[in-house]
């Protein structure tokens, strides 16, 4: 695992109380239930995970409530970007001083416009101050506007081989992931959704790291261990479908639903402001329609 992270890695959802604190009992038993459910680690501190809603303090405790609590630091990738150099680098040096697996980093996204050579120097510096850091790059430039470049990707990599290891695309754009895969091949390359991941495996794609996972990680993970089975088209749309039944309800407080109403707890309903939570109502169409088209049910424990 500390070699190569290959599997499907879900961006571990955060529960919160009903004071806004974060419930860490269920934090953790949702953790362990998703390594259970076949994935080959997580992420915390994600986008799925309200990352951006989660303070310094908050998100180093969990993570050492993580490990504690059994989940392996080497199935650990956290998400440590945040705008400024000294916070994110403090946070990836705790992770790998835990011995995580890596750390998934944004490029630093509040200034817009800026440069492949700003963001370089960024990264530089970063792994100026965190030399034992393991870097995954996350490009998700629907949500942070500020991206990275093929060719940024490329010089970053070539740059500091030992470091930057592999990268999150959410772009959303399959041409954009077949660039990747084609044109850094030394990269540990996940797309961000389940949607392309038959066709990313037989390309030498190493998984995916799919918000998703947290409700259907094993239907997920049997495409990634039968991806050469004569069928493997076959699950992978259904997966494919199942997404896209869940997107519309917006999928961060929807799967939250689910998994209060498959827990009986009604702290997984909880979001942080400034998202809502699902409404009920939409919560039991959205169960419906899973249980209809899927046959989905929830066992968490």
């Amino acid at each position: 695992m500390t070699e190569k992270l290959r599997g499907i890695v879900s961006p571990n959802l955060t529960p919160f109380n009903d004071d806004l604190s974060v419930a860490e009992d269920l934090y953790v038993r949702h953790a362990r239930w998703l390594l259970d459910q076949g994935c080959a680690a997580i992420t915390p501190f994600g986008t799925t995970g309200e990352a951006l809603s989660i303070g310094m303090d908050e998100r180093k405790h969990l993570l050492e409530a993580l490990v504690a609590g059994g989940v392996p630091a080497d199935r650990i990738m956290v998400g440590t970007g945040l705008t400024n150099l000294p916070d994110t680098a403090e946070l990836s040096r705790h992770a790998m001083k835990l011995g995580c697996i890596g750390v998934m980093v944004l490029p630093p996204f509040y200034f817009k416009g800026v440069s492949d050579d700003g963001i370089h120097a960024y990264f530089k510096a970063l792994i100026a101050m965190v030399p034992e850091t393991r870097i995954y790059l996350y490009h998700i430039p629907p949500v942070a506007v500020v991206g990275f470049s093929l060719d940024l990707i490329r010089r970053l990599q070539a740059d500091f081989p030992n470091e930057v290891v592999g990268l999150k695309d959410s772009s959303g754009d399959w041409e954009n992931t077949k660039g990747i895969l084609h044109g850094v091949p030394a990269l540990h390359t996940f797309p961000g959704s389940e949607v392309p991941l038959l066709e990313a495996l037989r390309m030498g794609a190493s998984g995916c790291i799919t918000a998703m996972a947290n409700i259907n990680a094993a239907a997920i993970h049997d495409i990634f261990v039968n991806w050469q089975a004569g069928d493997a088209d076959a699950r992978q749309a259904k997966v494919k479908a199942f997404r896209i039944a869940v997107q519309p309800y917006s999928p961060i407080p929807a799967m939250k639903w689910l998994l209060a109403d498959a827990t009986g707890d009604a702290r997984w309903k909880t979001v942080r402001p400034p998202l809502d939570a699902l409404p009920d109502d939409k919560g039991r169409e959205l169960k419906q329609t899973l249980q209809s088209e899927f046959g989905f049910e929830l066992h968490w424990s």
